[in-house]
């Protein structure tokens, strides 16, 4: 379906971003991966995926804290395919505190990378994308884009913004053959959210699996983790002609979180 289409995927090396660039290549985009980690896993990667699908792939180590090095990326992929039609900002960050004891450096870094790293990708994108009259903007949010936990007032704020964004965005294309939507997971076993299993794990003292059910049962119904290859269909299907009246959406995908 999306032969001939070249897409870049922020924070893409692992959990949630790679699960999209992975249904997007299956899907037939050529793709740039972003992220970090070892240089030769990444290189690694970027050849699996190309081989298993069939497309090209490249890669961006760009830095999503820094605006100059975002912009660099969309450029980079631009110079790599020839165009750049989707663009699914997804890379994010945590922490958690209480509002009174959070840093002020988490929260700069978590608004950076998280909401600001969007806009700037998205404002570097959007003019190529409407001169060529087509393109797909995919924010992943989260639940925290829709509600609110505790001890998260940094990601739940840049989550809220990123749907914001998306709202804006989606108007300021209406017209045109550009659309912007917001996915929004619910728990999905990423690295991110292993380490708050375990960190519940020690400080509890129940095993890994016992808190890993608990998390679960705080907030999500279904009782299961979203899992990548989900979401990255999803972000398939808003690539899709079927999802051309979808615009300025925050589709969750949270196991009935939000339902309640």
């Amino acid at each position: 379906m999306l032969n001939g289409k070249a897409a870049v995927v922020t924070g893409s090396t692992s959990g949630i971003g790679l699960g999209i660039a992975r249904e997007l290549a299956g899907a037939g985009a050529d793709v740039m991966l972003n992220g970090f980690g070892d240089a030769g896993a990444i290189e690694q990667l970027r050849a699996d995926l190309a081989k298993e699908f069939g497309v090209q792939v490249a890669y961006s180590g760009a830095d999503m804290s820094k605006p100059a090095e975002v912009a660099g990326m969309v450029e980079q992929a631009a110079a790599a395919f020839g165009k750049l039609d989707i663009l699914v900002n997804n890379a994010g960050i945590q922490h958690t505190a209480r509002v009174q004891d959070f840093p002020l450096d988490r929260w700069d870094a978590i608004i950076a990378i998280n909401l600001t790293a969007a806009f700037v990708a998205t404002r570097a994108a959007l003019p190529g994308m409407l001169a060529r009259g087509w393109g797909r903007i995919i924010n992943v949010a989260s639940t925290h884009g829709l509600v609110a936990s505790a001890e998260k007032s940094a990601y739940v704020a840049s989550k809220h913004g990123v749907v914001g964004l998306t709202k804006v965005v989606a108007l300021e294309t209406a017209t045109t053959g550009v659309t912007c939507n917001a996915i929004c997971p619910g728990w999905v076993l990423t690295p991110l959210v292993q380490k708050q299993i375990d960190a519940r794990s020690a400080a509890q003292g129940m095993s890994v699996d016992q808190a890993k059910f608990e998390l679960l049962a705080e907030k999500q119904p279904s009782h299961e983790f979203v899992t990548p290859d989900q979401l990255g269909a999803l972000a398939v299907f808003l690539c899709s002609d079927a999802a051309s009246q979808l615009r300025g959406q925050a589709l969750a995908m949270d196991g009935g979180w939000t339902a309640q």
